[in-house]
């Protein structure tokens, strides 16, 4: 008698919580806001992860919390998105923080510097590495508060007109790539020049720049690259794993409702994960259309990648050095990369590489 009398006791209490758990939604308000993203509604994969992002913060509110999204040039420019959160012009946004070097070379360790963090890394860094603690600090100085949203895994060394075997081939060289690279590029002889992703193809076409980067097959078979830049070199090694930001305005996050900041952060980090495994299911099948279209595939020679990694060492010390901000992530972020890559090349990198060299990944 007494257990029965409990359980009926037991059900109406979470009858009652049923019930009340829609009364609880209904008291909280209607929110809209807007978010400006930094690429073009064409590249489905980088542009989508905003759509990811806003639906499911939508579907976690019951429909109370809609974020609209803008791409790049629809509010404000694809470069100009941190801006514009930072201002108030939009209350969020979606971008990738090395192309705000120019404001503060501390932005790339957000998304991704030469010879940095894979994938994997970078999202143990953040999540608990101490990365967004750190960040966080950072981009509060901006009335920022920063999420990760997607990371594109390692991409590609970019698009060339002509082959380039030695660091003595990049001389001269006009390039679209941003942030640190840029810097390092410069070191190596080339011109770095930054554009944004809409921009990239008719400056290749019209000769004004004779490389560029982007991201990867996936990507930049859509943007046509090959069209007009037929040597397509990897690894991108100033982008082992480029990580992208959700922005938003601080003083818009301290008027939500907790329920509604749970809510971004869990949409973010989906958002996050879904990019990553789009693009490692989308780039193989897209590289292979590029090959079948007589793209000319190639890898960096060893002196161009021991050039560059000896020019991004000592151009990211020399950062350090002068830019406390930069050396109060840096060295920690050093630290954690360089105990990554000991455990890496224990177990991940063996198995990869056997698998690799075996041919049987895949079989």
């Amino acid at each position: 008698m007494e257990r029965r009398s409990f359980i009926k006791k037991a059900a109406a209490g979470a009858g009652a919580g049923v019930i009340a758990a829609p009364a609880i939604a209904a008291e909280l308000p209607a929110v809209t806001w807007r978010l400006a993203s930094s690429f073009p509604k064409s590249l489905d994969t980088i542009y989508g992860a905003a759509d990811t992002f806003t639906k499911r913060v939508s579907q976690l509110t019951g429909g109370k919390f809609n974020i609209k999204v803008f791409a790049a040039g629809e509010i404000v420019p694809g470069l100009q998105v941190l801006d514009a959160v930072q201002a108030g012009t939009v209350e969020c946004g979606h971008s990738a923080s090395y192309y705000y070097y120019g404001k503060d070379a501390t932005f790339s360790l957000d998304c991704a510097v030469p010879f940095g963090l894979t994938s994997r890394q970078h999202t143990a860094w953040y999540d608990q590495g101490g990365g967004k603690e750190l960040l966080r600090g950072f981009f509060k100085d901006y009335g920022v508060i920063n999420f990760i949203a997607g990371n594109s895994g390692t991409q590609m060394g970019g698009w060339f007109r002509k082959e380039v075997k030695s660091v003595a081939d990049l001389k001269g060289a006009k390039m679209r790539i941003a942030g640190l690279a840029g810097k390092v590029m410069e070191r190596l002889g080339a011109v770095p020049q930054q554009l944004a992703g809409g921009d990239i193809y008719p400056a290749l076409e019209k000769g004004t720049i004779d490389a560029a980067e982007w991201v990867g097959p996936y990507d930049d078979e859509k943007l046509g690259f090959y069209k007009v830049a037929p040597f397509y070199y990897y690894p991108g090694w100033w982008e082992p794993g480029a990580s992208f930001t959700l922005y938003v305005n601080i003083k818009e996050w301290e008027k939500l409702p907790k329920e509604y900041q749970a809510a971004v952060e869990c949409a973010s980090y989906e958002a996050h994960v879904v990019m990553q495994a789009e693009y490692d299911f989308k780039n193989p099948t897209a590289l292979g259309r590029l090959m079948k279209n007589g793209v000319k595939l190639r890898n960096y020679s060893n002196d161009i990648m021991e050039a560059a990694y000896k020019a991004s060492n000592d151009l990211m010390n020399e950062e350090a050095a002068k830019n406390a901000k930069f050396a109060k992530i840096y060295e920690p972020w050093k630290r954690f990369r360089n105990d990554q890559n000991q455990w890496a090349s224990v177990a991940e990198s063996t198995m990869q590489n056997f698998l690799i060299k075996a041919g049987r990944g895949g079989k």
